[in-house]
């Protein structure tokens, strides 16, 4: 898989977004990584320096209501974005070209908005 995003930059960008998340209410599960080099099946980890070669990173996002938000940003440039923001508003959001950790920043702004009504995580 090519290398299109730096994902140790993506946790950088995480971790500035938690303070603020969590001061608008939501929870910020800690992040996890999967290594490509792994066997499979491969196993998530908490740990980056139990992963040699990330080939993604992610994060799941709670807030009122049972409403969540899940996050997997794969290095080739996509990501998987699943969410539940009530009975009836729930499905996966669209995801590709995402083209450095600032592209994603812009975006992951644009989901917690769409689910959680709150704007970006440095409020």
């Amino acid at each position: 898989m090519d290398r299109v995003v730096d994902l140790d930059e993506v946790a950088a960008v995480l971790a500035g977004q938690t303070v603020g998340w969590r001061s608008a209410g939501l929870e910020v599960d800690q992040v996890t990584w999967r290594d490509t080099e792994a066997p499979w099946p491969q196993s998530l980890e908490t740990d980056r320096a139990r992963v040699h070669d990330p080939d993604s990173v992610g994060v799941v996002i709670s807030g009122p209501g049972e409403a969540e938000l899940s996050v997997v940003l794969f290095r080739g440039g996509w990501a998987d974005v699943d969410f539940s923001a009530g009975r009836d508003d729930a499905g996966s959001l669209p995801a590709s070209d995402i083209a450095s950790a600032t592209d994603f920043e812009a975006r992951m702004n644009q989901w917690v908005a769409r689910v959680f009504g709150v704007c970006g995580g440095t409020e």
